[in-house]
């Protein structure tokens, strides 16, 4: 937050569409799920794990008291990107949100799309559906 005279400006967490103009319409940068950012994250903590090695750790998940290597984290962060697109026991993808007819619709049931970016808490995805260009990253993390 900062604040100047009479005006507070600050900048939320916001998992999914953007609540402000400020950068160019529904741009948000601030909490949501973006392909091209967590592949360059995941392909730096392989080579991190590649210089460290395998006695170099960190706690992962955050608080959790489970210490991962750099190479597992990757692994974590691939399994858990890779599980957006993923149907669950019920055939839901976390990438259709609450539309049920991707997963009960035999017509709509294998129609996964490629979104723009993806809800930080759910994994809904958001902005455009047909980013087949850099979302198309997640076959690198299968």
């Amino acid at each position: 937050m900062f604040g100047s005279g009479n005006q507070e400006l600050r900048v939320d967490y916001v998992p999914g569409e953007s609540n402000t103009d400020m950068f160019g319409g529904n741009s948000n940068w601030r909490g949501p799920i973006w392909f091209p950012v967590n592949d360059l994250l995941i392909e730096a903590l392989e080579r991190y794990h590649h210089f460290y090695g395998d006695e170099f750790q960190v706690e992962c998940p955050t608080n959790s008291g489970k210490w991962m290597t750099l190479k597992e984290v990757a692994a974590e962060l691939s399994r858990r990107l890779a599980s957006l697109f993923l149907p669950d026991a019920t055939g839901r993808r976390a990438c259709q949100g609450e539309d049920s007819r991707y997963a009960s619709d035999p017509h709509w049931r294998d129609l996964v799309l490629f979104y723009e970016y993806f809800h930080g808490d759910t994994g809904r995805g958001c902005g455009a559906s047909h980013q087949t260009g850099w979302t198309a990253l997640v076959t690198r993390l299968l």
